[in-house]
């Protein structure tokens, strides 16, 4: 199929409604248009160097988990749900009332990505994978009553308050199995010639067209991009997530999927796709470049403690996965009396490696400031 050809699909008659129908991904595809080739050599450079900056960082997989948990909060964040990062890594108990149903959806996120990356080593990339960790995604949330873990058997739409005034409604429930089918063997197809960025656009607009769950397709649908990347070997970590750059650009993101709905346009989509991979890439890696500044200047400040250097070492690794703690937590982590603990937290804000921010008397938390304003987008 050439893309300047592509037909999204066709409007299907229901009751009192019409449901897209998209058309069937699983071909072989191709374009006349040059941009997407220059695009596409783009994305696939800054990729392979964010991969290699995986694979050279020491303790690479503490960093990772922040990578998560800002993909996590951005990707809620287009949802509607309102936590920051500041946020996003406190315990539940530091949470105001009113913000903890926000926090628990960026938490499942988290346990959901994770699940998922541990889930690849045993599965294949799959509609049961994506069932599994949407199951994930809404367990205790305020979607869990929108049948975690299963493809939806009624009906839905986007935008709107019913599918009388509905802006797009995805195609009927029962057409699902039939597409999702098609997507999936889209994935693993060997006998057709498709470059791995370009699938991966496809697939993206594919899912979020059929819209497989009642709620969460969004997220399960910005996830599959990086479990995409993983399970195809182009990358080697979860690093990469466009969820940051779909937020700054939301209103050019959803037009872009509309406009293939709408317009058949599905080459304006994949330039979109590609330009995005090619600068989430370029982020991450000035991301990995900033960690290992700071980690050098922090070392650079640790050695100078002497006796005390060995215990700040191992809880600056616990705050690079986790950059709040409290004295208590300090102490469990370095198995050292509260008293200590406490010495050995009051040096490191000396240091202005943590700082005290709540302004408690008591139950004080510590930040790594620093640190976590590397993974704080500035604009």
């Amino acid at each position: 199929m050439k893309f300047e050809s592509f037909t999204s699909g066709t409007w299907k008659q229901q009751f009192q409604y019409k449901s897209f129908q998209p058309t069937p991904i699983n071909q072989e595809w191709c374009w006349d248009d040059p941009r997407i080739n220059v695009l596409l050599e783009n994305a696939t450079r800054a990729l392979g160097e964010l991969n290699a900056f995986t694979m050279i960082v020491p303790d690479v997989d503490l960093f990772i988990h922040m990578h998560i948990i800002k993909e996590a909060n951005t990707s809620s964040r287009i949802e509607g749900t309102r936590t920051e990062m500041d946020e996003a890594v406190l315990e539940e108990s530091a949470i105001r009332p009113e913000r903890r149903d926000d926090w628990r959806e960026v938490r499942n996120y988290v346990e959901a990505m994770n699940r998922a990356i541990a889930d690849l080593q045993r599965l294949p990339l799959s509609m049961r994978l994506l069932r599994q960790t949407h199951e994930s995604l809404l367990a205790g949330a305020r979607g869990e009553r929108k049948t975690p873990g299963e493809f939806r058997r009624s009906q839905n739409w986007i935008g709107g308050s019913s599918l009388a005034d509905a802006a797009f409604i995805p195609p009927h429930h029962e057409d699902l199995p039939e597409l999702l089918t098609d997507l999936e063997t889209f994935w693993h197809n060997r006998s057709i010639h498709v470059p791995h960025l370009v699938r991966c656009a496809l697939s993206h607009y594919q899912f979020e067209t059929i819209h497989p769950f009642l709620d969460g397709n969004g997220r399960i649908g910005r996830l599959l991009i990086t479990l995409y990347l993983v399970s195809h070997g182009l990358l080697n970590k979860p690093s990469l997530y466009l969820s940051a750059h779909l937020e700054k650009h939301r209103g050019a993101y959803y037009d872009a999927l509309t406009r293939v709905r709408e317009s058949n346009d599905i080459g304006s989509w994949v330039r979109f796709f590609l330009q995005a991979m090619t600068e989430t890439a370029e982020s991450g890696k000035q991301t990995f470049k900033s960690i290992l500044a700071l980690r050098q200047e922090i070392d650079a400040q640790v050695i100078t403690l002497g006796k005390r250097a060995e215990n700040v070492h191992s809880l600056l690794l616990r705050l690079y996965k986790e950059p709040v703690i409290s004295v208590n937590q300090a102490s469990d982590c370095l198995g050292i009396k509260y008293y200590s603990a406490n010495q050995l937290v009051g040096t490191m804000v000396e240091l202005g490696i943590l700082h005290e921010e709540t302004g408690w008397q008591r139950n004080r938390v510590f930040v790594f400031r620093k640190y976590l304003d590397v993974f704080i987008d500035k604009n």
